[in-house]
């Protein structure tokens, strides 16, 4: 055991890198954050050309991992960041780790 994290924390970086990890959902979450502002899950799933069912699963996973909110609009359901800044940071920070990486 780890005596840096607590068992809690530990599990809840599992679960925010398990959500990250996914190309997908990568790609939802820089579409919501390109927009610069909510966007309703069936607006995703058609950009991504994909079912919505699909795509609202994807969306299960980010809610649970603190990642988006997801509220109600009338009948539809719209997803919204919950820190747009951390989430543009934290992957171009990977990226940027990345590329040093390859570079040795």
């Amino acid at each position: 055991m780890s005596s840096l994290f607590t068992e809690e924390q530990l599990e809840r970086v599992s679960k925010l890198f398990g959500a990250l990890g996914n190309k997908t959902r990568l790609r939802m979450l820089l579409m919501v954050a390109e927009s610069k502002r909510p966007l309703h899950i069936k607006a995703i799933a058609k950009g991504l050309r994909m079912d919505y069912a699909a795509v609202y699963r994807h969306v299960k996973v980010l809610e649970g991992a603190g990642i988006v909110e997801v509220y109600e609009v009338g009948r539809s359901r719209v997803l919204s960041l919950k820190n747009q800044g951390w989430l543009i940071e934290l992957l171009s920070k990977t990226i940027e780790t990345i590329r040093v990486n390859e570079l040795v």
